[in-house]
């Protein structure tokens, strides 16, 4: 167990949780370069073995894994932090999928049994798990869920569709929601499985791996008893990695966009000093600041168990997701032509912004509920 493993299960400090950041931070200078990221795009798994394996020494993909089952036992406020430097880097890893939103459903499942068997493995990084939750809709809500659990002589079956499976193609655990007869369910099915069918789907994003799952009397196994409860927790929780992603690599373009304007010279003066990049560039800090505050915000309000914390997280979803969409987009403006071409970074972020702004519910989605969190429902028209 790495130094920051063996830590976790008593680090509750900024400055421990500073310390796991800031290694973080030196192993995706090291090891997720614009051309590292580019390679792993274009290879087969969609991400890079070793870079999983220095992140699993360090304990990273158990950071949610309390420390009975392998783990690190820490929460959603490291997680955040961790994020923020992945997500800078633009890293091509299961992290989310199998170290945050699998983790996080099979913590909350009830099953004790699951837990023992499935968390160990996503801790040590040999298990790459994911959640196959939406259908063709990506609603990401109970009423998006497509595939129906049945029972027969021999079990649980699986039948219909599940789509945008982050990181389907390479889980070696898949973690199904189902409708039954008695609500949502969650069921694990072996990759591999009779009637299961996964395909790759196109995505603008190249650097993130999206799946469609097909079952046809696919033999399952149920997990637990919780229902849509587990699994909305448990999607909170990765809204506010989602978020920590966002505001990592708005920064990292915002950064790297106010280094450029200082050098690039036109007309006799650097870009910069001119008033309306300025502006730009002020309204810029502005927005990544304050998506910045609103994942760690959400953060620590679920950490805390707050009251409010799901107002904080439908807060945090839409900021973060729309200032990574804004920042990207403004910053290919302000590199001028350089920018517009495949072969410059700020495209690389444009394309992980648009694709994170999908994932797991649209900013709008997240504007609306955030509204309801404010006024009752009988207060609506």
């Amino acid at each position: 167990m790495s130094s920051i493993a063996a830590a976790a299960t008593t680090a509750t400090t900024l400055e421990e949780r500073n310390a796991i950041r800031d290694a973080v931070r030196d192993l995706m200078a090291a090891r997720s370069s614009e051309a590292a990221v580019r390679a792993t795009m274009d290879s087969a798994e969609g991400y890079d073995p070793e870079v999983w394996a220095a992140l699993v020494e360090m304990g990273i993909p158990g950071l949610l894994v309390a420390a009975e089952f392998g783990g690190a036992g820490f929460g959603p406020l490291e997680v955040e932090l961790v994020m923020e430097e992945t997500g800078a880097a633009l890293l091509c890893s299961p992290l989310v999928s199998s170290g945050v939103l699998a983790a996080a459903l099979l913590a909350r499942s009830g099953d004790l049994e699951a837990c023992e068997r499935l968390l160990p493995g996503i801790a040590a990084g040999s298990t790459i798990a994911t959640v196959a939750l939406t259908g063709e809709a990506g609603t990401w809500t109970p009423a998006g869920v497509d595939v129906i659990a049945g029972v027969a002589g021999g079990g649980p079956f699986l039948d219909g569709v599940a789509s945008y499976v982050t990181h389907g193609q390479i889980a070696t655990a898949l973690l199904v929601v189902a409708r039954t007869p008695d609500g949502i369910g969650i069921f694990e099915v072996v990759p591999g499985a009779a009637g299961l069918t996964i395909a790759p789907l196109p995505t603008f994003d190249r650097t993130l791996r999206l799946a469609r799952l097909e079952f046809s009397r696919t033999p399952a196994h149920r997990i637990g008893a919780a229902g849509w409860p587990a699994v909305e927790s448990a999607l909170r929780v990765a809204l506010v990695a989602l978020g920590g992603e966002q505001v990592g690599g708005a920064r990292r373009i915002f950064e790297m966009t106010l280094e450029y304007a200082k050098v690039r010279v036109q007309f006799g003066r650097a870009i910069g000093g001119f008033q309306a990049i300025k502006h730009m560039a002020a309204d810029l800090l502005l927005e990544v600041e304050s998506a910045t505050s609103a994942a760690r915000d959400a953060a620590q309000q679920l950490a805390e168990g707050s009251k409010t914390a799901g107002e904080a997280v439908s807060l945090a979803a839409f900021v973060c997701a729309d200032a990574f969409s804004n920042v990207a987009a403004t910053a290919i403006q302000m590199h001028g032509g350089i920018a517009f071409t495949w072969e410059h970074p700020a495209h690389l972020y444009l394309r992980r912004a648009r694709a994170l702004a999908q994932l797991f519910g649209t900013p709008q989605f997240y504007r609306e509920r955030f509204l309801r969190h404010l006024a009752p429902d009988d207060k609506w028209p």
